[in-house]
């Protein structure tokens, strides 16, 4: 499958990769999605645990019978209502899908109703919605759509389902394609704010209500001084990895890629300052077909504020990918 989208070029103001980062913060879009219609759901996992996922079904005003249900997934401490879900939830309405909202295992309000914690490589809950998903929203097909970790997680879930996925397209936006550098990238000095701030919201999501917590466990997580720290202290230890060297390598997105069977879209900026450009530059992406990369030169960390239009350029490319599938 092959994808010629016009330029990337970015927009006054947001010159130069943070602006575009940070874009999203400064200027979020509308959380009303009128004329469109939303309802909550709610997906009960039957893993044992009692944990129940939240979402919000969006029905497009003005339906295109054609169109498969997509599925948006986002990015870390992110939830249903991030400005870049937002975004891409209007712009696929608007072209007639009906989308799901997904909250991941303890992310905004599944938190109460979760006693766990989403993390890269919790594929395993994204395989269960799936299973979950009531008959009437998948006649016409699923496709989905992962921002930062979200991505990173669905281009496992990809990798280890190969054609045996209900998908027929996804696509991932600024994923952290190799955990353990994309980590060590975060925690150079230039990306301190973004650093202490990421931190932050982490350890105020993983100790809120709802969270089941040893007294060891909420100890590691708020005396991390790191994100690597955090997973060393938290997640690792909670979800069966030796340590976060080990977590990082096993769930990290260049594992599975050569192993994804269905169209996916893999867009990322070169300039991103959270994520070496690197990374995505120097991977083979001649050696799997049904892998698309976009790798513009400058955009951000789930940026893409473009000239030519008030949505991200990444919505536009995104929606025109699944049209063409």
């Amino acid at each position: 499958m092959s994808l010629d989208p016009p330029p990337f070029t970015p927009r006054f103001p947001w010159w130069g990769a943070d602006l575009q980062t940070l874009a999203n913060h400064f200027s979020p879009p509308a959380a009303d999605l009128a004329p469109h219609a939303s309802e909550r759901l709610s997906f009960a996992l039957r893993d044992g645990t009692g944990d129940t996922l939240l979402a919000s079904l969006d029905r497009p005003a003005a339906p295109n019978v054609a169109r498969p249900l997509a599925i948006v997934v986002h990015g870390l401490t992110g939830t249903e209502d991030s400005a870049y879900i937002l975004n891409i939830a209007r712009h696929l309405l608007d072209g007639g899908h009906t989308v799901l909202r997904l909250n991941l295992r303890g992310a905004g309000p599944s938190r109460p109703l979760c006693g766990g914690h989403y993390y890269a490589g919790r594929s395993q809950d994204f395989r269960r919605l799936l299973e979950l998903l009531p008959k009437d929203l998948t006649r016409q097909g699923i496709v989905a759509v992962g921002y930062s970790l979200g991505g990173a997680m669905l281009l496992k879930y990809l990798g280890e389902e190969g054609t045996a996925t209900p998908l027929s397209a996804a696509a991932s936006v600024s994923a952290p394609i190799d955990l353990a550098v994309t980590c060590r990238q975060m925690m150079r000095p230039r990306n301190w704010l973004y650093h202490y701030h990421m931190l932050g919201n982490m350890k105020v999501e993983a100790t809120a209500e709802g969270a089941k917590l040893t007294a060891g466990e909420r100890a590691g997580i708020l005396s991390a001084r790191t994100v690597w720290q955090y997973d060393d202290a938290f997640i690792a230890p909670r979800y069966g990895f030796a340590d976060a060297v080990d977590y990082y390598e096993r769930c990290k997105p260049l594992r599975f890629l050569p192993d994804i069977r269905i169209p996916t879209l893999v867009l990322s900026s070169l300039d991103d300052p959270w994520i070496p450009g690197a990374l995505y530059s120097g991977y083979d992406w001649r050696a799997n077909k049904s892998l698309v990369p976009l790798l513009p030169s400058s955009g951000g960390h789930v940026g893409f504020h473009g000239t030519g239009d008030r949505r991200p350029w990444s919505d536009r490319v995104v929606a025109r990918f699944f049209a063409d599938g």
